[in-house]
């Protein structure tokens, strides 16, 4: 018995696809006569030679049994992850006549009968139903379920709201609306006038965004800068969870944002092994692999919402300001400072506030980054569903020491490759995440209320569980994009007076793929950066586009994000995805435990690169072909680029290592002769250490002496010091 054909049939309508089986589908065949017999899962289909064949076979070279025998094909289908999976399987293991030609017009027709679609939520009246009510005909289990989850109502509407604004944005992507506007090129009656604005509306910073942006805007207000922080939510909800090792969280314990005993006040579970693993039933031997264990990636469970409250606590005990259920509307910049126009939610006032920088730490819907970059914000997302339940698993169905940090249980499903992760988190709490890497396309921007209906469905398959018995805490949800860079400066982070941090600034890893991981490994470079440019008033786009989280370590890998996106309008082999991710995660099996963590952690240099490049090459070479073959010519060219920017960046750094810390022992002489240089020699001096995956913990030991008695900033408040050339000015 020989397996010939294997497809994804785009639906979740098993029953349908094998009623057409059935009654439909007749061969096509010039010189066969074929017999159909029903089966419970499909058909099977009988060959009979006819008088005329038979004459022209050779009797002598034909056993009796075959002769006697008619040639059989089975098809057979089966529903898993809310699609349908078809297999054809010969029974003799030579090729039937015509089997080829039969294939062919089975899968035409298939396609034809079943292509692939990509559904958008309907426009809903909110004003006449609830959300539940609107959206139950169309997602039946994500309202269901969605009613058991403490503030169910009002998450679901964000998770519609986000949808909406994340497609509006990506399908009309030559339009982004305006929202940063410059004041010279506004008429008066435009400008943005200040409503009783006084001193305590003036700050050095204004932060849109209070997820991403505590963090950051904490430890700005630790180095005296007078700090604003805007939250469209009320402050200290997050609808995601985040995981990181204590390894990166060190980096905060380090600046002084956080004690070692604060941190572990945060700590929600820390598991012993992180499992990856992707589902391989269907791959050819050489790409199957073995489980990968990863025990110091993501292993640490953070209470997102006490982490958050802390940074705010630290914030507004540094003076800084908290302005919650508040949206961002517009800001007006000038030379000398940036107006911030918001809307404060519950009463519907007008809220103005004038500062030196605007950073923004909107994420993926962020109105500016879309105007930042004229409509492309981002070449690929992962739209990513999930909840936290509070336990109703059966006991020996999951150990809470472990966690899934990467894993697949099925092929492509309805165009997507969908991927788990599952963290433990305090007592019997469960987190799942459900996602897929999505290369962004007008016509399939990606949805979240899809990715939400496939999650109920198909957990139990997952792991098992029965979905009515699970206490529910709260739904997780969100795009994370990913942008593909070539250089360190191709795509913009910043206007005048403005740049973007995090999600909003999409300078992507492969695998973490989330702001929050990449803010933290790289916070003090932001850090340092946003403040030499505070203090020496280098608030200019050509400064403030050097304030940024880019490695060249890791644009190089984003071939290996393409790698798992299956393109918009194609089809492709349905085991494809995970046997590309089982070649690459079978090396990093085979390697240390510490190449593989310093891999999905950002700091895979060069030489580890090309190793684990090549021997996938060589266990696999059929791996070429398939890249080739998804990501198409002009994304190859474009990878050549992003590789021989890596390779000559770390060349650079190899040959240039003597000199960041030259550049330290000149900052004493230099940056107050020329701080457009230092500040220029300090982002190159970065792009050396932490742009090619090798951070400088002593340089976060050199920030810290800012925050000490005995070396004070050099502004303590530059809002307000009037010593200081860099104050705001208000215009007339």
């Amino acid at each position: 018995m020989k397996q010939i054909l294997y497809l994804e049939v785009p639906t979740p309508d098993t029953a349908a696809v094998r009623q057409w089986l059935q009654q439909q589908f007749q061969p096509a065949l010039t010189s066969r006569s074929t017999e159909k017999q029903v089966t419970p899962d499909g058909c099977r289909l009988r060959f009979l030679r006819n008088t005329h064949q038979s004459t022209q076979i050779s009797e002598k070279r034909k056993p009796l049994a075959e002769k006697l025998s008619p040639e059989e094909l089975s098809i057979f289908t089966w529903s898993v992850q809310r699609t349908t999976y078809l297999k054809v399987f010969r029974w003799s293991e030579q090729s039937v006549a015509q089997e080829a030609q039969l294939l062919a017009q089975l899968t035409q027709e298939l396609r034809s009968q079943f292509p692939q679609r990509y559904p958008a939520p309907p426009t809903l009246d909110l004003t006449k139903q609830s959300i539940f009510e609107a959206l139950a005909p169309y997602y039946p289990k994500t309202a269901k379920y969605f009613r058991s989850i403490p503030n169910g109502e009002y998450d679901l509407t964000r998770v519609y709201w986000w949808e909406q604004r994340w497609r509006s944005g990506v399908q009309q992507p030559q339009s982004p609306k305006q929202v940063i506007f410059k004041a010279d090129e506004r008429s008066p009656a435009d400008r943005l006038t200040p409503v009783s604005l006084d001193s305590s509306h003036l700050y050095d910073l204004i932060y849109i965004g209070g997820a991403l942006g505590v963090i950051h805007a904490a430890v700005m207000a630790q180095l005296g800068y007078r700090v604003l922080l805007i939250e469209r939510l009320p402050f200290g909800r997050m609808n995601r969870e985040w995981n990181i090792s204590r390894q990166e969280f060190q980096t905060l314990i380090d600046l002084g944002l956080f004690t070692p005993a604060e941190f572990e006040t945060v700590i929600a579970c820390e598991y012993e092994d992180g499992f990856n693993k992707f589902f391989d039933a269907n791959n050819p031997p050489q790409a199957k692999a073995p489980v990968l264990h990863t025990p110091t990636v993501l292993n640490i469970a953070l209470d997102a919402e006490k982490l958050l409250q802390l940074c705010g606590e630290k914030l507004r005990s540094a003076g800084g300001e908290i302005w919650d259920e508040t949206e961002f509307n517009q800001a007006e910049t000038s030379p000398n400072s940036v107006t911030v126009e918001t809307v404060h939610l519950p009463t519907q006032t007008t809220r103005v506030a004038i500062g030196r920088i605007l950073v923004d730490a909107m994420g993926t819907a962020s109105p500016i980054a879309w105007q930042l970059n004229h409509g492309r914000a981002f070449d690929s997302v992962c739209p990513t569903v999930g909840a936290v339940i509070d336990g109703g698993f059966e006991p020996g169905v999951w150990d809470s020491r472990y966690g899934d940090v990467l894993n697949s249980h099925g092929d492509i499903s309805r165009g997507r490759q969908l991927i788990w992760e599952l963290f433990p988190g305090k007592g019997e709490e469960l987190t799942f995440y459900l996602f897929h890497y999505h290369q962004v396309h007008p016509d399939n921007p990606g949805s979240l209320l899809e990715m939400y209906e496939d999650f109920f469905t198909i957990l139990p398959e997952y792991r098992r569980c029965e979905v009515e018995k699970l206490r529910w805490k709260k739904a997780t949800f969100g795009y994370i994009p990913g942008h593909f860079s070539i250089r360190g400066n191709d795509r913009r982070v910043a206007f005048d007076r403005l740049v973007a941090i995090g999600d909003a600034a999409s300078l992507q890893s492969p695998l973490v793929f989330t702001g929050f991981g990449s803010l933290v490994r790289n916070l003090p470079r932001l850090t340092e950066l946003l403040d030499t440019a505070l203090r020496h008033n280098l608030t200019q786009a050509k400064y403030l586009n050097q304030i940024r989280a880019y490695q060249s370590n890791i644009a190089v890998t984003w071939l290996f994000s393409k790698g798992m996106m299956v393109p918009t309008g194609r089809t492709l082999p349905p085991e494809r995805v995970n046997a590309m991710l089982n070649t690459f995660f079978g090396i990093l099996a085979s390697e240390s435990p510490q190449v593989a963590d310093r891999f999905i952690k950002d700091r895979a240099g060069w030489l580890p690169f090309n190793r684990m490049a090549i021997k996938a090459a060589a266990k696999n070479p059929a791996l070429l072909l398939w890249i080739w073959d998804m990501a198409g010519r002009r994304d190859l060219i474009r990878w050549v680029g992003s590789y021989i920017n890596f390779t000559v960046s770390a060349m650079i750094s190899w040959l240039l290592r003597w000199l960041p810390d030259r550049v330290r022992s000149l900052q004493t002489w230099l940056e107050p002769r020329n701080p457009a240089l230092w500040f220029w020699l300090l982002s190159q001096s970065y792009a050396l250490t932490y742009g090619v995956g090798k951070p400088r913990p002593e340089w976060i030991q050199h920030q810290r002496q800012w925050q000490s008695p005995e070396t004070p900033p050099i502004v303590a408040n530059p809002v307000t010091n009037p010593v200081v050339n860099s104050t705001i000015q208000l215009e007339e």
